[in-house]
């Protein structure tokens, strides 16, 4: 009877650990902390939850910001386990200085598009007529993606044009539309499209001179190395690449 309880004992413990070599996600606990483009923001928040269901045990935290005020956040210190940045560039910030754990990764594609008012009041159809007179327009600061993107794209349409505000991110440029604060701003499509209900969206050839890439990467110093690097693969994952379709992002 010994005999027999013994190597019951060891059937069950040898069956527990196999299932604990099949079950990926056990490693995978504790908290994720996102530093991600303002860009991002819904479709990073779905991500977030249907991470947290694939792997109990785990909590997503964000900060959704600017791209370049994000980088110089991280390079003074700023505790961050993920970085998703809406333009290389501003990810290079973080990479030059050392502080990202390997290569970045490009996960989507965004492109501009002119905000408007519902019914578009001012009949805007392009570019050019950004310029009508009295109209006020938003624009991202050039530092920040959404405004590097815009410039390169006003400059593709020999567009010149003096905003009434810079913003900071491109929500607060697409909030100064919502709130008829302004009559157009150049934001990009995703955000747009999120905020269907208050604005309409109209497209111009330019913005395919102006797309920016969006790469992600494990920072140096993440507190939760193994979650990070899940989460980044979520966000490449087939799961990840619907959401971000969905929201209006491009394919890599």
């Amino acid at each position: 009877m010994r005999t027999l309880r013994a190597g019951l004992a060891l059937l069950i413990a040898f069956g527990a650990a196999g299932c604990g070599d099949d079950d990926t996600s056990a490693a995978v606990t504790g908290q994720v902390s996102v530093f991600a483009a303002a860009s991002l923001t819904e479709s990073f928040t779905t991500i977030g939850k249907q991470f947290e269901a694939a792997h109990p045990g785990t909590t997503v935290t964000f900060n959704f910001a600017g791209s370049s005020a994000l980088a110089t956040q991280i390079n003074e210190g700023a505790p961050a386990d993920v970085f998703a940045s809406a333009a290389p560039k501003n990810m290079a910030t973080v990479t030059d200085a050392g502080n990202a754990s390997g290569a970045p990764v490009t996960f989507a594609r965004n492109q501009l598009v002119i905000a408007t008012g519902k019914g578009d009041p001012k009949t805007i159809a392009g570019l050019a007529d950004l310029t009508k007179p009295g109209l006020k327009v938003a624009l991202c600061a050039e530092a920040v993606p959404c405004g590097a993107a815009a410039k390169t794209a006003l400059d593709a349409a020999g567009v010149k044009l003096t905003p009434v505000t810079l913003e900071q991110d491109v929500k607060a440029a697409l909030s100064k539309v919502k709130l008829g604060e302004v009559d157009a701003a150049l934001v990009y499509r995703t955000d747009a499209k999120a905020a269907a209900a208050d604005v309409d969206a109209v497209e111009f050839p330019e913005s395919a001179q102006a797309v920016n890439d969006y790469p992600i990467v494990v920072l140096k110093e993440a507190k939760n190395p193994a979650g990070a690097q899940a989460f980044v693969d979520y966000v490449g994952s087939a799961d990840g690449e619907k959401v971000l379709t969905e929201a209006g992002f491009q394919a890599p």
